[in-house]
């Protein structure tokens, strides 16, 4: 995980361990400001912020990452800490987002200082508040995914037989989230330095150019957005596990199940949430219960969180009779034998959706088919096949799908490609796909088949996989490896000038084989890291040819051209290169007619 080798450069690791261990022991903290504005907190937001995609989105001020990186550490730390001592947020350029149903979500972009800043504060408070943040809550949080959602709602379906499935839909969530309830809850959750809270407070009424000062409502686009919302609902979620899941009584049992009977013989409603951000369901035993659910939560949201509750998109749903809809999939309770089993499918919003996106990209292919077109392409098909896949039901969804598109894809594509089983297809297209569909060949790139899916299991999330934890960070690094489909993908949308069909193909290869990992130093690299360099650098006679590239980190392929002293003293000490990786750099660096360092 990135995250952590950032954390152990700038020393904040046991910072956040503490917090967290403190949270867990339900302590309050009154002196957080000091650690916000610490010199290495500062300096690990700002490399957080530079490895972030949105680090290069402009705010009201124009500025990007691209303008701080002429400052000196020295100078980005003062100004953040003048900052922040009389702070006053910079107006946030106010961005629309379209949502795909003819509905538009706004978006709140802050200045690049203003990120850097709330990126600052989100370090230190997110470890006191995962402390307390229940466990069932998937959105937005390290580790956790919208494949843990899902797995926790199968395992519910068919292990429980739980078929009775309570939608809410909260109105505009984001908008209409209480100020001075927020900074109450906050406080709640043992973040009680009036310093942050004020700070946090201006954050919140920060002026959104051309609209004015908000009264309610959290930006979505700021870094801390998030973590605020999950903050809020957090409420929700520990009250409706106190109703059923945690309720105290007043005899201990040896077992769940006779706990479970002890609970039924009450008045309370038995029920379980599944949360991923403002998107929840909550899951009962039977109709009457479900509607009981469904009232005392609207009830809930209204007086206790000051929010409404969308009645024609909220619903009991009777998962053996009708499909539920969650996180892009659509799930049902099907009889299988003598029981009912979770079957999951795409919705028909995201299957138009992802027909629309394909007839685009294969338009883009037919107008100018090159090998950047055919790899946009095979990102898109990575990214769907690899989110779709957790779904019971795949391979009929695609199936479909490639119907529906393959006489669009043939009239537009046979003109400018070649079409048939790929013949000695690359490295990386053998490892994705292993069946011998037909497909194009276009500029020397064979498409992915969007047909060639099969459903993966979803695997539940393990509460101990935190890197607040020692026991967790040893977890991590030890279980969790980089998911190379998914990389890939995103490789595969970097655009590359004056690049040869053969290095994009090679370099995606040359990844896909070294499982994510840097050649020099071993460590796992999502791809926003990677560089690819030649070995034998193509002043000198190199090739693009897959022997002699290799993947390496952005910073590590610093090291191997940099002639500057400075420069090498400190990545060799960020990395904290052992003497064989310095001796595989040095013969890297012979190639390059370099001293070795």
């Amino acid at each position: 995980m990135q995250a952590l080798r950032y954390w152990d450069y700038y020393g904040m690791t046991e910072t956040f361990s503490d917090l967290y261990d403190k949270s867990l022991k339900q302590q309050p903290f009154s002196h957080l400001y000091d650690i916000i504005t610490s010199r290495e907190n500062i300096l690990l937001a700002y490399r957080t912020i530079k490895s972030n995609k949105g680090s290069k989105t402009p705010g009201t001020d124009g500025n990007t990452i691209n303008d701080m990186k002429k400052w000196s550490e020295a100078k980005l730390v003062m100004e953040i800490q003048r900052q922040l001592e009389n702070y006053r947020p910079k107006k946030v350029r106010r961005k629309w987002v379209d949502k795909g149903n003819g509905k538009w979500r706004p978006l709140g972009i802050p200045c690049i200082l203003d990120r850097i800043i709330q990126q600052s504060f989100k370090q230190v408070l997110e470890p006191i508040a995962e402390a307390r943040f229940y466990k069932h809550s998937y959105g937005f949080r390290p580790l956790r995914s919208t494949h843990h959602a899902m797995a926790r709602i199968q395992q519910l379906i068919n292990l429980s037989h739980f078929h009775f499935m309570v939608d809410i839909d909260i109105k505009s969530f984001f908008d209409h989230i209480n100020h001075t309830l927020l900074i109450k809850q906050l406080w709640n959750i043992g973040i009680q330095d009036r310093k942050v809270l004020a700070c946090i407070e201006k954050m919140l009424k920060a002026e959104i150019d051309g609209e004015g000062t908000p009264s309610e409502g959290v930006p979505q686009g700021g870094l801390l957005s998030t973590l605020l919302a999950n903050i809020v609902l957090n409420d929700l979620d520990q009250w409706v596990a106190g109703q059923w899941e945690f309720f105290p009584l007043t005899k201990s049992y040896q077992s769940k199940g006779g706990e479970r009977q002890a609970k039924k013989r009450t008045n309370l409603k038995e029920g379980y949430l599944v949360r991923y951000a403002d998107d929840f369901k909550i899951l009962c035993k039977d109709a009457k219960t479900a509607q009981n659910w469904y009232h005392a939560v609207r009830l809930y949201l209204k007086d206790r969180l000051k929010l409404d509750i969308s009645p024609e998109k909220s619903q009991v749903v009777n998962l053996r009779k009708r499909e539920s809809e969650f996180l892009g999939f659509t799930i049902r309770a099907n009889k299988k034998r003598n029981k009912r089993v979770a079957r999951t499918g795409i919705k028909p919003d995201k299957k138009r959706k992802i027909k629309e996106e394909a007839r685009k990209l294969i338009r883009r292919i037919r107008s100018s088919p090159s090998a950047l077109n055919a790899l946009r392409f095979n990102s898109f098909v990575l990214g769907i096949h690899h989110y779709f896949k957790r779904a019971t039901k795949v391979n009929l969804e695609f199936s479909r799908l490639t119907y529906d598109l393959r006489a669009f894809m043939y009239n537009h594509l046979r003109p400018v490609g070649r079409y048939g089983r790929p013949a000695n297809p690359p490295p990386t297209y053998k490892k994705m796909y292993h069946s011998s569909f037909k497909t194009f060949q276009i500029a020397g790139v064979y498409l992915f088949p969007l047909s060639d899916v099969k459903t993966v299991n979803t695997m539940g999330f393990s509460p101990k996989m935190t890197p607040f934890t020692k026991e967790g960070r040893e977890k991590i690094h030890k279980k969790l490896r980089p998911d190379i489909q998914r990389e890939v993908g995103e490789l595969m949308k970097s655009t590359l000038l004056n690049r040869s069909v053969e290095y994009l193909d090679n370099r995606i290869s040359r990844y896909s084989m070294k499982m994510g990992k840097c050649e020099i130093t071993g460590m796992e690299l999502p791809a926003s890291d990677v560089h690819c360099h030649h070995y034998l650098p193509l002043n000198f006679g190199g090739s693009d040819q897959f022997n002699n590239l290799r993947i390496i980190h952005e910073d590590v392929h610093r090291l191997i051209h940099t002639k500057d002293k400075e420069m090498i003293d400190e990545l060799k000490r960020r990395f904290q290169l052992t003497r064989g990786m310095i001796e595989k750099v040095n013969r890297f660096r012979e190639k390059c007619k370099l001293e070795s360092v």
